[in-house]
């Protein structure tokens, strides 16, 4: 029980501080590019990350952990942040928040290929309920048009979904959380570091609440953000019992967006985003095969013994 409450107060944290990344995107979006708003975002997050984990002794890595680190930063950082901040350029803030809330389904599938998790036909069901979800939101004023950015926001949530699995794997590998998000963070950065030259040519000419912005993204949604998340995965017996919090980004990300930036969501967001977050939270509660007793967790700590 005492764990649990662990999961529920980090979970919701994370979901808190991380919806305000819609947002702040949008905001910032006018003067960085999307390469560029992610190499500020890990290079802010990694020095925050760093100084506190040289404060808290964080073990040095082996030569052999780097490639593992080098994926984290890419599905988790690097890779992540372009696809999430392209797909921004042209969604609302709720619309990505919806596209991003597929990642605990995007899991269950990846723990179902990986560890042969099983989903029962009601989980099936509403995966395909879903994503038929995810149609009426590409397709709602664009006829057969698909809106880009939604493939990209769609990416972004496929890359999502395995960083959290190698969160897991690296967890029951003895890492703690703030090892995972630095080293994960820091190799993210380097993997943008391709950025850096127009970086500094676009913060010349930047506003200053364009910087601050960017900056409070790599201290909140970034480097604070990613640490709740995974102090949450350490506590939790199961993925899914994180990444369901997931299904309350979508009302922060629609009430920020509202408050902040005068976003009106269309009927296409509220018809698909429904059939979404319906599905999730059917698939949740009953779209898990009631036989499967042996959690991603408990395989991974298997095959890292």
């Amino acid at each position: 029980m005492k764990d649990r409450k662990k999961v529920i107060f980090y979970g919701l944290t994370t979901i808190l501080i991380w919806a305000t990344a819609f947002p702040l995107t949008k905001v910032s979006q006018d003067t960085f590019s999307p390469e560029v708003l992610g190499f500020i975002r890990c290079s802010v997050a990694a020095v925050f990350l760093l100084l506190i984990g040289k404060k808290t002794h964080i073990r040095p890595l082996q030569k052999s952990q780097v490639p593992i680190f080098l994926l984290g930063g890419f599905v988790g950082f690097s890779g992540y942040m372009i696809a999430f901040n392209t797909g921004l350029k042209t969604l609302l803030s709720s619309t990505s928040s919806v596209i991003i809330a597929l990642t605990p389904i995007l899991t269950a599938i990846a723990a179902y290929v990986l560890y042969r998790e099983k989903i029962s036909a009601v989980g099936w069901t509403t995966i395909g309920a879903a994503f038929v979800g995810v149609l009426v939101l590409l397709l709602w004023e664009t006829g057969l048009s698909i809106n880009i950015g939604a493939i990209w926001t769609l990416a972004a949530s496929f890359l999502f979904c395995w960083y959290n699995i190698l969160t897991r794997v690296l967890s029951a590998r003895g890492f703690s959380a703030l090892e995972i998000v630095t080293y994960c963070m820091l190799f993210g950065a380097i993997e943008l570091i391709f950025a850096l030259p127009t970086a500094v040519a676009q913060i010349q000419h930047a506003p200053i609440e364009d910087i601050l912005a960017v900056i409070a993204m790599g201290l909140l949604p970034s480097a604070t953000a990613y640490l709740s998340w995974g102090k949450a995965m350490t506590y939790a017996e199961k993925t899914s019992e994180v990444t369901n919090f997931l299904f309350l980004s979508p009302l922060m990300a629609t009430i920020l967006g509202f408050v902040l930036l005068d976003e009106v969501p269309n009927a296409g967001t509220f018809i698909g985003g429904g059939m979404i977050i319906l599905s999730l939270v059917i698939f949740n509660t009953k779209g898990r095969a009631q036989s499967v007793k042996t959690s991603t967790l408990s395989q991974d700590k298997v095959s890292a013994k």
